[in-house]
């Protein structure tokens, strides 16, 4: 690169500094499905703003005919939406220039994975969101999880529904905040019940289909864990390493031997589930091993800790390497492990001299680095 091109670089590097810190604020509330209460949130943080001082206007609500939704716009502050025609009908929509005129603090804008009518300025909803954002006025707005692009083919699998109105995930990344409005499969499914949700008509066909209590358990998963994902993100990219709060991941180190692989195998699984981290088991075979040398009731034993272990949720690594701790810290670096978990050698005198070696080594490398060790009886 060029001393010139250096320079454009920095410049450039600059004013997108420039560009982020006049943009606004993007607040994203998240629901598993439609009826767990976004919109009412929206409103209730809007009225709570109004209160406090803050200028906030309503660009776009949709309360669905929700009696208790519709209720808590009153009082609030209403941008008047853009009406055209399309198709002989008279329609409404965003008016973004509306909101970008009158420049309030805080704008809310739900629906943000909305096709907007042909002939509209821009062609989903979510872009007139980002021209607001750059205006620097700061949105408040609202999706539900089967809305997200990368999850499409995920959510068809579990409701069998191809949603067509989605956003990038680049949307979702550009959130500073992202809140998820939560409830279990019974207290949504009351909700329909109720009549809360969809009008009397809809509701059976709704429970028979997209509101079976095991489509919505699922979606509520898919709901936390894009969450949970986004926090995440917002850690490695906002809190200084080293105060950053660790996402543990767990390395169970076994042998050929049947017993103790089994016993650490499964340890590791709860600690696993305890912290709800990703975790992976390791088997190094050293020259002594080898598929000539190891006997068969030993290979037997290994492929069933093997498949243990996956029905455990953890991913097998096999490596091969006459060097047992280098092997183990190569491959917890490669996959960012923070937990080593080994088993205790029986208390036998030869065996424990014949490990000694092998667990120095390991401790003198798990030394020099962040990871720890924990030794299972």
């Amino acid at each position: 690169m060029s001393e010139e091109e250096h320079k454009e670089q920095n410049v450039e590097h600059f004013l997108d500094l420039i560009r982020k810190s006049r943009r606004g604020k993007f607040k994203i509330y998240i629901g598993m499905s439609a009826g767990v209460g976004k919109t009412y949130r929206m409103l209730q943080e809007a009225h709570a703003l109004l209160k406090n001082g803050i200028d906030i206007k309503i660009g776009y609500i949709e309360t669905h005919g929700r009696m208790e939704t519709h209720e808590l716009l009153e009082g609030l502050p209403v941008i008047p939406r853009r009406k055209l025609f399309y198709k002989g009908k008279e329609l409404e929509e965003l008016d973004v220039q509306a909101v970008i005129n009158l420049r309030p603090e805080v704008v809310i804008v739900d629906e943000l994975a909305h096709s907007n009518i042909e002939g509209s300025k821009n062609e989903k909803r979510w872009q007139d969101v980002i021209e607001i954002l750059e205006a620097g006025i700061n949105v408040i707005s609202a999706i539900n999880i089967q809305h997200i692009e990368s999850l499409n083919a995920e959510i068809k699998k579990i409701t069998g529904v191809e949603v067509a109105e989605r956003i990038p995930d680049k949307v979702l990344a550009l959130a500073d905040e992202v809140v998820n409005i939560d409830l279990t499969a019974d207290e949504l499914i009351l909700r329909l019940k109720e009549g809360k949700i969809y009008q009397a008509e809809k509701i059976q066909t709704a429970l028979n289909n997209f509101f079976k209590p095991e489509h919505i358990l699922q979606l509520r998963e898919l709901a936390l864990k894009e969450v949970a994902s986004q926090v995440e993100r917002k850690v490695d990219i906002e809190v200084p390493r080293n105060i950053a709060l660790r996402h543990e991941k767990f390395m169970a180190c076994i042998s050929s031997n049947e017993n103790t692989a089994k016993n650490v195998i499964r340890k590791t699984a709860r600690l696993a589930s305890y912290y709800n981290a990703q975790w992976f088991v390791l088997y190094v075979q050293t020259p002594g091993e080898s598929t000539d040398n190891i006997a068969l009731s030993k290979q037997r034993h290994l492929i069933n800790n093997f498949k243990l272990a996956t029905e455990l949720g953890a991913q097998v690594i096999q490596a091969k390497n006459a060097n047992v701790p280098a092997a183990v810290m190569e491959e917890a670096r490669k996959h960012n492990i923070t937990t080593v978990c080994v088993g205790k050698p029986h208390i036998n005198l030869l065996k424990i001299i014949l490990a000694t070696n092998i667990f120095n080594g390991l401790i003198k490398n798990l030394s020099t680095s962040e990871i720890d060790l924990i030794i299972l009886s």
